[in-house]
């Protein structure tokens, strides 16, 4: 009853300095910024993967959800079509509909046919690279962008450490290093560590 009472005759509103939008019930999904909301999220999409053919991996924190498959022939595609048929569906059953100009398609491999595909009747978009939980990944599975990105946020929080502490002493710049600077490059880092050279200097540079 508790847990009733918390989801039902919910209402919002936005408040700007002091200016504040009409009150809008909230008809559809969970409150946001809550300690229940995952475990609400989790209940409305724990029968998402029921009948699917592909690989699917859902984010609840970051209300993400992930098709992978291999296309080796038409049947794949009509297969991975089919089962955006059943996300959608579902979605609608929940009124959690996705959001379609969010949803991108990544064709990796040289000899990907690059089909078509749709969600809520509407063509998705083609991406060449995603940020995966914080991870730029690009369709060829390099990792120079990462690496550049991980080297440009060492590289500004180091000059930053540089100007605001005039202290050199290592008992201080090193905690700072590795409080502030090392988790930037470490992050993640079995999983996209570079082995070209030239990614290898960057991220170097940058440290």
């Amino acid at each position: 009853m508790w847990v009733s009472n918390w989801l039902s005759n919910r209402k919002q509103r936005v408040v700007i300095n002091g200016t504040h939008s009409d009150w809008v019930t909230v008809t559809s999904g969970v409150a946001q910024g809550s300690l229940l909301g995952s475990i609400h999220f989790n209940i409305f999409i724990n029968d998402l993967v029921e009948g699917l053919h592909t690989k699917i991996a859902i984010f609840a924190d970051e209300k993400q959800t992930k098709l992978c498959k291999v296309i080796d022939m038409e049947e794949d595609s009509i297969l991975l079509q089919m089962d955006l048929d059943r996300l959608e569906a579902s979605a609608e059953k929940w009124q959690m509909r996705f959001n379609t100009d969010k949803c991108k398609v990544m064709h990796m491999g040289r000899n990907n046919p690059i089909h078509l595909y749709l969600l809520n009747c509407k063509i998705l978009g083609n991406t060449d690279m995603e940020k995966e939980l914080g991870i730029l990944v690009n369709s060829k599975l390099s990792c120079k962008k990462q690496c550049q990105a991980a080297a440009a946020k060492a590289k500004k929080i180091m000059g930053c450490i540089k100007r605001g502490i005039d202290a050199r002493d290592e008992n201080i710049v090193l905690p700072l290093y590795k409080s502030l600077v090392r988790p930037h490059m470490e992050y993640c880092v079995q999983f996209w560590a570079p082995v070209n050279k030239a990614d290898i200097a960057e991220l170097e540079e940058g440290n």
